[in-house]
């Protein structure tokens, strides 16, 4: 059996996983991440894991990995040749892609996680069968990765689908990137708690029709703009608050959505669950793969 090593890098918990050519999760392990962890510590965290899931892969399961795929918070640079999350303030231009390869000694290919759980949710989510999407996370940070006519949008560096930095909010707080009223400034997790003074573990119904409607706002702007038919939320605030984010995000992006062509465009939970990261960066691992003419067989 032929696996790839799926390396999920969010703001405040790393997952390595072991993921099949069909997509199943065979193995998995996540840790926190300590919030002023330098960079060599972080690292020291995905290499236990790293290490932990290969040797699985091997003496456990009878598995071979051939490959390394990389989801990570952004901004990143092509490939994860190096990386900055903005959550993560010990990694500033980490070389994460040659560090994985000294590592492990396999090829290693990655991309932002938000574009790693398009790949999850059009491959086996709630997006099969659609050619053009939006997958989003909406959790530490605010992310987004666009799938236009069955291809999954890079941009200029990598980074297209960033829908975090949607202005939603005029006049709004202070993002980390510098503007003002970011949706990720806005409907984040940290944000939540900055503006209310509760974990968004502990919403009110108040904070989460409001986030809703910001959401529901920014994928507006997208769906407008590239002709969109849906929209996949994920990340632990989105799906942590349920039916009431969903319904306030679908009632705004109806009311923003006047065009024609717009109309009827649909703003759904991500179907897998927190098994979506890891499944997209095995996807981003096996892409890498066939990309490089190397044999998955």
């Amino acid at each position: 059996m032929n696996l790839s090593v799926a390396v999920d890098i969010g703001g405040t918990k790393f997952a390595a996983g072991l993921v099949d050519k069909s997509g199943r999760i065979v193995d998995r392990v996540a840790t926190r991440v300590p919030n002023r962890a330098n960079a060599e510590e972080l690292f020291e965290l995905v290499a236990e894991i790293v290490s932990q899931q290969i040797d699985r892969a091997t003496n456990h399961h009878g598995g071979q990995p051939l490959v390394v795929g990389v989801g990570s918070a952004g901004p990143i640079t092509r490939n994860v040749e190096s990386i900055s999350p903005l959550n993560l303030l010990g990694w500033r231009d980490f070389p994460l892609r040659q560090r994985l390869v000294d590592l492990t000694g396999l090829p290693v290919f990655g991309d932002g996680d938000a574009k790693a759980l398009a790949l999850a949710e059009g491959w086996r989510g709630a997006a099969k069968g659609y050619n053009s999407f939006i997958a989003m996370v909406v959790s530490t940070g605010v992310g987004g990765g666009i799938v236009l006519n069955g291809r999954l949008l890079d941009g200029e560096t990598g980074n297209a689908g960033h829908i975090g930095h949607v202005i939603v909010e005029p006049d709004g707080r202070r993002c980390d990137c510098g503007a003002r009223g970011c949706l990720e400034a806005e409907a984040s997790g940290p944000a939540i708690e900055a503006i209310t003074g509760r974990p968004p573990t502990q919403p009110t119904y108040e904070i989460m029709q409001r986030t809703g409607r910001l959401v529901g706002r920014a994928v507006a702007s997208v769906v407008n703009l590239l002709d969109l038919p849906l929209a996949v939320v994920g990340g632990g605030v989105a799906l942590g608050f349920g039916a009431t984010f969903f319904q306030a995000a679908q009632d705004e992006l109806d009311e923003l959505c006047g065009l024609q062509f717009a109309r009827g465009a649909r703003i759904v939970p991500a179907k897998l669950g927190d098994a979506g990261p890891l499944v997209g960066a095995g996807a981003i691992g096996w892409r890498g793969m066939r990309r490089a003419g190397i044999s998955i067989d």
